[in-house]
């Protein structure tokens, strides 16, 4: 259900969507109101090019558009035009350390050169700590001509470090020296109401009636939210109109709740699950709108009240010089350079007060405890990027080049962003109303897209396709527990239990793939992102073809081998698998399960109910041949995902259908780390789904992320990659592409941002953008 941020099911597979589609599936039914128009409807199908602007098309805004609280891909998307990183990342994923003067890389067998605000050196000591030394390039400014220097990296750091702070990033969790100090002691007045109750007679910190008007919000906002779920709930079909809240809430994930359940009763019971905090609750649970959003005094709440002992500032931060910053890590952590290096850089006399900041005297440029300056300019960025924010309405940004941008003044000196939906993008480009767009990049869309090309090709006279590898891949994951053998998921007989459903699903993969996505898309062998920089190559020594050799150790298929050869041998193969986890196999078939195994195991798959999914073509394939040899294997496809995501949370799941969505770092903590080696007994992060209990597997994550060489990660991370395909808990699928779409008539091709990556936008060099003359 609720998945970790780094997951997202790959429901519509076509689209693998970047909202996390869960419990009775968050997301919302399109329906058109006067706000929720496509840009071209709003502007009355005016040409882009009377304009003379720019646009590019979008889904629709959460209008958070602040560098600190962007919480969309949308709104993250305008901070990216608005305001400018710390460091520069290059196309290949990594961080640029010399960015003032520019540093050279090569992509592709070509040279780039990658420039950037600052540069950095980072130096490892005897003692453990690593310094992160910044040196800010001279004569920046933001877009209003104010100078940006190392004052506003340090702000932007306190308000990302505030002990408050509710935004999406996790700066405060680095172990940064001094942080933990500085964020202790201090509560915010939300929380504190909270915890004391409703009937709570103390107010040494509050007043009376500033608790009264907590709980008479806070009820109210209790149950908008409940009833979005709810509401949610009906329109999918999981549940009908008048049903109770406690129905509704089993059907999200909440089973056992009494028959008269109430809003606050199920909100409770949500909250529980997340330790108490509102915030991680709301993030994690919102059918829609987030908690703060629905609770019209959240801001006054949400102010910082002493409760204890708090180090006035962070020690390991600190301005070593007129424009340079040192950062002191406590050690080793392969994520500092990604998240120090990758802060918006804010401007201080914007989002803060300049008469409050004196590092000398821990004065950072605002209260500590209180964000609300920041709050108040949430929906009006300003900052150091490519463009100026000037306004927003009706479903339209608008923004004038920023003259001030450190690499060059864009080109393009007006741009527009529009909301559009995803059918209307690319007949919104062939209509001259948008000049470059995101859809996906499904069979219709790259039939469309030839047919509209008087050459019949992705690229021609109308429109211009850059496609690239997707951040993520699609995979069929296999819970460890609940396909075991005598309840040892760890044993050699429940590995091999699991390597015979591998090898079936397997074999079917190319064929399924290439029905399903064309050359849009290819099979993958291991489980990560061919877009990571640690993914095995297949010119790399001890290269495999996914779960290829049998119980034995030898090879399964032989080179010039047919597809029914193959599909013959695999077979075989699953039948000696199933034998050594202690099936009874008798003349070619299973016909008796061990203790704690079964004959019967389930499958499931978000195709819509009627088979849309990249993978299905693997299932329905895999229950037929398992069938051949006496196990049966059941394919629920569902029309809508909440016995899928509630039977993961509940750890119910045998075997699904899903994708990850993977970050630049290829860290394996959240996916595959357990707490065992730490003396838990659960595992943890996002690893309930394949419930992995491997201590060893748990050391080599561990060694991995603490260390910053490159080559010594990568021989880790195939180490670990060895070690989570020995678990069988997943099958790699395909990893797909993504598509970016130019007007050919109205964009300038030649000067659009080339060699464009997952990593590396269309966006990434927009100042050398022209439109077509």
């Amino acid at each position: 259900m609720k998945m970790r941020k780094k997951v997202i099911a790959s429901l519509l597979a076509a689209v693998m969507a970047t909202s996390l589609l869960a419990g009775c599936s968050k997301g919302t039914a399109e329906k058109k109101t006067d706000d929720q128009k496509t840009g071209q409807e709003k502007a009355g199908d005016t040409k882009a090019d009377a304009s003379g602007a720019m646009v590019f098309a979008t889904d629709d805004f959460n209008a958070k558009f602040s560098p600190f609280f962007a919480d969309t891909v949308p709104d993250q998307t305008i901070n990216d035009l608005v305001s400018v990183g710390l460091l520069t990342m290059d196309r290949s994923g990594a961080m640029v350390y010399k960015g003032i003067e520019g540093e050279k890389r090569e992509y592709n067998g070509k040279e780039y050169t990658y420039n950037g605000i600052s540069d950095l050196t980072v130096t490892e000591n005897s003692d453990g700590t690593v310094y992160y030394d910044f040196t800010m390039k001279d004569g920046l400014k933001f877009s209003d001509g104010e100078p940006l220097t190392v004052d506003d990296v340090i702000f932007s750091m306190y308000v990302y470090a505030d002990p408050t702070y509710d935004g999406n990033a996790s700066f405060f969790s680095l172990p940064i020296q001094g942080m933990k100090e500085y964020r202790s002691g201090v509560d915010t007045l939300f929380n504190l109401i909270l915890a004391a109750g409703e009937e709570n007679k103390d107010f040494s910190k509050w007043t009376e009636e500033q608790q009264k008007t907590f709980w008479t919000d806070y009820k109210s906002a209790v149950d908008a939210f409940v009833k979005e779920i709810v509401d949610l709930c009906v329109s999918n079909g999981s549940n009908k109109e008048g049903d109770s809240i406690a129905a509704c809430a089993a059907n999200y994930g909440y089973e056992g709740l009494k028959e008269d359940a109430t809003a606050m009763d199920f909100f409770n019971a949500m909250l529980a699950k997340y330790d108490g905090s509102v915030t991680k609750m709301s993030s994690a649970e919102s059918a829609g709108t987030q908690f703060a959003d629905l609770m019209p005094s959240y801001k006054e709440f949400s102010v910082g009240v002493e409760t204890g002992e708090s180090a006035p500032n962070i020690s390991g931060i600190q301005k070593t010089g007129e424009n340079t910053l040192r950062v002191i890590a406590t050690k080793v952590d392969a994520q500092m350079i990604y998240q120090v290096g990758g802060i918006n850089v804010a401007p201080l006399h914007y989002y803060g007060d300049k008469a409050q900041f004196d590092v000398e005297k821990n004065q950072f440029g605002f209260p500590k405890g209180d964000l609300s300056m920041m709050r108040e300019k949430i929906s009006k960025p300003l900052g150091a990027g490519f463009y100026v924010f000037e306004k927003y309405e009706n479903g339209v940004i608008s923004f004038t080049a920023n003259e001030n941008y450190y690499d060059g003044a864009p080109k393009v000196k007006n741009l527009r962003v529009n909301y559009v939906t995803e059918a209307d993008r690319l007949n919104s480009i062939l209509a001259g109303t948008v000049d470059i767009a995101t859809p996906s990049f499904t069979t219709e869309v790259a039939d469309a897209i030839k047919k509209a090309n008087s050459n019949g090709e992705l690229s021609g006279d109308k429109i211009h396709t850059v496609a690239v590898d997707a951040l993520g891949y699609g995979y069929i994951g296999i819970n460890t527990h609940n396909v075991s053998v005598n309840k040892e998921p760890g044993s050699d007989a429940s590995k091999n239990l699991r390597r015979a459903f591998a090898t079936i699903f397997s074999v079917y993969r190319d064929l399924a793939i290439s029905t399903y996505y064309g050359d849009r898309a290819s099979v993958i062998n291991y489980p990560i992102s061919n877009t990571s920089w640690a993914a095995p190559q297949p010119t790399d020594d001890g290269y495999e073809i996914a779960f290829s050799k049998d119980a034995q150790g030898n090879p399964i298929y032989t080179s010039g081998m047919s597809d029914e050869d193959k599909y013959a041998a695999a077979k075989k193969a699953a039948l000696g698998f199933f034998e050594a986890a202690g099936y009874t196999v008798e003349n070619g078939k299973v016909t008796a399960a061990p203790e704690g195994a079964k004959m019967e195991y389930e499958v499931m798959i978000g195709g819509s109910g009627n088979g849309d999914h990249p993978s299905f073509m693997i299932l329905t394939e895999a229950k037929k041949a398992l069938a051949d040899i006496g196990i049966t294997l059941t394919v629920n496809d569902l029309s809508n995902t909440s016995d899928l995501w509630n039977k993961l949370q509940a750890r119910q799941a045998e075997m699904w259908c899903a994708a990850w969505n993977s970050t630049p770092d290829p860290d394996m903590y959240q996916v595959y780390y357990s707490d065992v080696a730490n003396g838990g007994k659960e595992p943890g992060g996002s690893n309930y789904m394949y419930q992995i209990e491997d201590p060893k597997l748990d050391e080599m994550i561990m060694q991995a992320r603490e260390s910053t060489d490159q080559e010594y990660r990568k021989t880790m991370y195939r180490a670990c990659l060895k070690d989570i395909v020995d678990w069988a808990c997943e099958v790699p699928i395909y990893q797909r592409q993504e598509v970016t779409t130019f007007s050919s008539q109205r964009i300038n091709i030649d000067t659009i941002t080339p060699d464009m990556t997952s990593f590396y936008k269309w966006f990434a060099e927009i100042q050398n953008y022209q439109l077509a003359k």
